[in-house]
């Protein structure tokens, strides 16, 4: 009997939280659902199939909102193809966006609590690389994990500081050797790991995307030696984007996923933009699925991606 009265309040006490955490998404994405949805449903009116002045007025919309131009026209042509309504626009729009995000790919972080966890951060300097893996890094200690951060941005002084700042916010490890190969230190953070039985590794890298040949290069060196030293463990190479930058973020993917096979995108600095489309655009052209979003300037955060509640919190 206590332990069905102990069951139900745990129940409860998950779900106040899941409210809780919806709510938060929502705010995040006010800004991202008027641009992409409400403002494209408000554009018609009355119960007739959608004219060729709104589809015109629905495509810039679309583009605005930092779908791509390929997409919005794609999404456009098949308004007019199944004579959409005024009506049923929103439930039109819904369903494609929901399609878009249904890729084949796993959209939940890897992780095994009985695994050495590697998590390869990659993105240009700026996107908030640094302060997502404070973060992350928080997230997981939280958890009753043990965990390394790896200063592996060695071409920038500024990024090791910045790094120790947040392991010491985070009260986790973190391995760092000013002027160090990044590559080594990998390597070595690795071997650290396997030795003193830490969980999950964090490693960071440089993000000066002007030199795109030297970074490439890097990042590939540091990736094969992670390969090599992965032996039974989880991998998860992370791409971070800056949400306010757009379509420029779908450039960057494509840059960064040539060099490194990226397996995750996470999208930061939400909570401040319009552009929340971009991840449509990602997941459409690369298949690439979004699993951590930053939603505030906390350390706290930081949400792993729910493609239901994304939807959910644009739309309802």
């Amino acid at each position: 009997m206590f332990n069905f009265f102990k069951n139900k309040s745990e129940e409860k006490k998950e779900n106040s939280q899941n409210l809780s955490s919806f709510g938060v998404l929502k705010n995040v994405l006010s800004k991202t659902a008027n641009s992409l949805v409400n403002s494209i449903v408000n554009s018609t009116s009355g119960d007739k199939v959608v004219d060729e002045f709104e589809l015109e007025d629905i495509e810039t919309l679309l583009i605005k909102a930092d779908l791509g131009v390929d997409l919005a026209v794609e999404i456009v042509n098949k308004i007019k193809d199944e004579k959409i309504k005024s009506s049923q626009l929103k439930d039109f729009l819904r369903k494609e966006f929901t399609d878009i995000l249904n890729t084949d790919k796993e959209e939940k972080l890897k992780f095994d609590k009985n695994k050495l966890n590697i998590y390869f951060v990659v993105g240009v300097n700026g996107a908030g690389k640094t302060t997502l893996i404070g973060k992350l890094a928080n997230k997981f200690k939280k958890e009753g994990n043990k965990v390394l951060m790896v200063a592996g941005d060695t071409f920038r002084a500024a990024a090791e500081e910045q790094l120790d700042i947040w392991s010491k916010r985070a009260g986790v490890d973190i391995l760092r050797e000013d002027k160090a190969d990044s590559a080594s230190l990998a390597f070595r953070a690795i071997d650290l790991a396997r030795k003193e039985n830490y969980n999950v590794v964090i490693i960071d890298s440089a993000g000066r995307l002007q030199n795109k040949f030297n970074l490439i290069e890097e990042l590939k060196k540091i990736k094969n030696v992670i390969l090599k030293k992965l032996e039974d463990s989880n991998l998860e190479t992370i791409l971070v984007l800056d949400g306010s930058q757009g379509q420029n973020g779908l450039n960057q993917a494509l840059v960064f996923n040539e060099a490194v096979d990226i397996t995750s995108i996470a999208i930061t600095k939400l909570d401040g933009c319009s552009k929340g489309g971009i991840i449509f655009s990602i997941a459409k052209n690369l298949k690439l699925p979004t699993k951590l979003i930053g939603t505030g300037e906390s350390i706290d955060d930081i949400s792993e991606f729910n493609k239901n509640d994304f939807i959910n919190a644009l739309f309802d």
